[in-house]
């Protein structure tokens, strides 16, 4: 189980994450190279974090397109820390080409249509243009550090990330520490592999470098904490419906040639199987 802890100060909110067993079972299922494992558990941990921003049974999906290596990422997460997703690459592992492409937000909140935001991105260049999908797309400004780093023999070390989002109206003083902060607070991983907790993670984002005690810039307090997981919610009757769009004719003819139809689900890698029979109904008409 992954971690995240979402809290306020009077000028800014937070959320911190520590995603490292979820990135570590995605890889378990996945079975991705290293480079496309550490931009995919990226995304993965960015979905935990706009998920914390959901409520009830809103559900959110990231989707990249791009002319590089990686063709496709696509992320769900929802309001309860449930988070899948899987990646697409090109045969040629031309890691020089990484792509550019555009990303969209998807956010599912029960109304008639789903809110979506479409912003550029370039995978060598994530956390500035996913600050930039901020400020760009719903006007906040937000510092965001993303971290996915593995072992030598495949395995991950530490995935995670903080990100603060200033609020409307934000004072200038505390506009001002906190670029200064970005500027010198070391990255996600660094901070992870010396052993700092998440709680102390925010305490350092809130350090006042100012004075040489313990000081805070300002209060801040701690609205929530949940576990993050790697969570499928596919089943046979999902894909026997998706199945079923075939049409009867379709089906007769895939059952002409084969004995079963195979369907594999994209986001875990279950695999479901269909015979004649389970479709009798429509075939029968």
């Amino acid at each position: 189980m992954g971690r995240l802890i979402r809290g306020v100060s009077k000028n800014a909110r937070f959320f911190v994450a520590d995603t490292t067993d979820v990135i570590q079972e995605a890889l378990d299922i996945h079975k991705y190279d290293e480079y496309s494992m550490k931009t995919f558990g990226k995304f993965c941990t960015l979905a935990s974090l706009m998920g914390a921003t959901l409520k009830g049974e809103d559900k959110l999906t990231i989707r990249t397109d791009t002319d590089g290596y990686i063709k496709n990422i696509v992320v769900n997460s929802d309001a309860n820390g449930n988070i899948k997703g899987y990646l697409v690459n090109t045969t040629d592992e031309n890691f020089d080409g990484l792509g550019k492409g555009t990303m969209r937000i998807i956010k599912d909140m029960g109304l008639k249509e789903p809110y979506v935001a479409i912003s550029n991105i370039d995978y060598s260049n994530l956390p500035n243009d996913i600050s930039a999908f901020f400020y760009n797309s719903e006007q906040i400004p937000s510092v965001i550090s993303l971290a996915v780093e593995c072992t030598n023999d495949g395995k991950i070390l530490c995935a995670g990330a903080f990100m603060v989002q200033l609020l409307p109206n934000a004072d200038e003083d505390f506009i001002t520490k906190l670029e200064r902060k970005a500027e010198a607070i070391r990255p996600m991983n660094e901070l992870m592999k010396g052993g700092m907790s998440l709680e102390r993670i925010i305490n350092l984002l809130y350090d006042d470098m100012d004075t040489e005690d313990d000081s805070l810039v300002e209060n801040y307090e701690i609205l929530e904490e949940k576990e993050i997981k790697y969570s499928c919610d596919c089943n046979s009757e999902r894909f026997q419906r998706g199945i079923m769009t075939l049409g009867k004719e379709e089906l007769k003819h895939i059952f002409e040639e084969e004995k079963e139809i195979e369907a594999e689900c994209q986001f875990c890698g279950k695999k479901y199987k269909f015979t004649e029979k389970d479709f009798e109904d429509i075939l029968k008409k």
